[in-house]
């Protein structure tokens, strides 16, 4: 009964901080290579493609 409550228990299921910024970097590395890699243009780029599940419409 001494056992002390914690409001928030650490979550078991979140990603850990690390590499979250990690991959958070990476995706806006290739964002920017993206839009060096296109300029000039007048289409935005897109930092993902679609899944070969969808199709075209």
């Amino acid at each position: 009964m001494t056992e002390k409550f914690d409001p928030a228990p650490p979550d078991k299921n979140a990603e850990d901080l690390k590499r979250g910024i990690r991959r958070d970097k990476a995706r806006d590395d290739e964002l920017n290579k993206g839009l060096k890699d296109s300029f000039p243009a007048s289409d935005p780029v897109s930092s993902t493609q679609a899944s070969k599940a969808t199709p075209d419409a």
